[in-house]
């Protein structure tokens, strides 16, 4: 029994050295699992293993969603004490970011539009944080703005994310067409569930059943092979879709 349980011992320290290889770690850490064999695979673990494990991450996410549940404004409240304090155009970003997280679009808005002078004027993440934010309150022709000069001086700028809001633009300024010719342009060049998704939503808006319900197998589809990392970066576009079919459902 003494060698079954010694025998574990060295097991232990070998799986941990693996990992020490693979994963490129400090090689001082194989004198410490071989040295000491069951101490060391303990220590390891909780100093290396543990830390940088899917499980810890996943903890990680749960802890800032739940931190985000029960006080959902305090992102905005440290931003803006900063802001307040400090007024540069980094802070004044970073609580435009805040806002806009929770929902506050119009006055993220104005802080977006206020950072576009001097060294920021032309910075492409603002004008698209700018183009989110008029697109979330809903001024899209402000939106289209920020966006049409994004396609026009950097084409190759978050090509995908400028297109649908492009596309979502065009439509709540009614120009049908332009929104059809985008969407479709979107679906065909990226193919990912959230440009299908968007796509989808506004076929059912404008009761195109025949579009809506192709695009609805294509992301039932998609959806049946995710895993839980994928399920949770679609998470956005899918509670978005979902809700648009009870709108649709409700004739609404």
């Amino acid at each position: 029994m003494p060698f079954a349980g010694l025998g574990l011992h060295v097991v232990l320290a070998i799986i941990c050295a693996i990992h020490v290889v693979r994963t490129r770690q400090q090689l001082y850490w194989l004198f410490v699992l071989f040295a000491f064999p069951l101490l060391g695979s303990i220590v390891y673990f909780f100093a290396v293993y543990l830390p940088n494990s899917r499980l810890e991450h996943q903890a990680m996410k749960a802890v800032s969603a739940a931190a985000k549940a029960m006080d959902p404004t305090r992102e905005v409240r440290e931003a803006r004490a900063i802001f307040e304090e400090t007024p540069t155009a980094q802070n004044r970003m970073r609580l435009a970011s805040a806002l806009l997280e929770i929902g506050q679009a119009e006055e993220a808005a104005t802080h977006y539009e206020s950072s576009l002078h001097g060294l920021f004027a032309d910075d492409p993440e603002i004008r698209f944080g700018a183009a989110r934010a008029y697109t979330q309150c809903q001024n899209f022709s402000a939106a289209l703005r920020h966006l049409e000069s994004l396609r026009s001086e950097k084409p190759d700028f978050r090509a995908e994310a400028v297109s649908l809001l492009l596309a979502r633009c065009y439509a709540g300024t009614s120009r049908v067409a332009e929104a059809r010719s985008e969407f479709q342009s979107a679906e065909v060049r990226f193919g990912t569930y959230e440009a299908k998704a968007e796509y989808a939503i506004w076929a059912l808006a404008i009761g195109d059943q025949s579009t809506a319900q192709r695009l609805d197998a294509e992301l039932e589809k998609m959806a049946s092979r995710w895993n839980s990392l994928t399920r949770e970066l679609n998470g956005e576009a899918t509670r978005r879709y979902q809700a648009a079919k009870e709108l649709a459902k409700r004739g609404l």
